[in-house]
């Protein structure tokens, strides 16, 4: 099974035969995580880490990160006071 899922480009031709896009999609926090030091808080990274998800999920679906986190955060808002 593990290697199924290991060798899966080489049945699957929409398959990426490579981990850039993970890569690439870690580095900014490494390099924030490197720049500063550490973050202060668990917290703050988690708001972090979250902000950054919605930001690139929305780049990679071609919309506008800006509108998607407003909407996330209008879906908090409204779960949580019941509006």
């Amino acid at each position: 099974m593990l290697l199924s899922i290991q060798l899966k480009f080489l049945f699957d031709p929409y398959a990426p035969y490579e981990n850039n896009a993970s890569e690439r999609a870690i580095r900014n926090l490494k390099v924030k995580q490197k720049v500063s030091g550490m973050f202060k808080s668990q917290m703050e990274t988690d708001t972090y880490c979250q902000i950054h998800s919605i930001f690139k999920t929305a780049k990679k679906n071609n919309q506008n990160p800006f509108l998607a986190i407003l909407a996330v955060a209008n879906i908090k808002k409204s779960s949580l006071f019941g509006a």
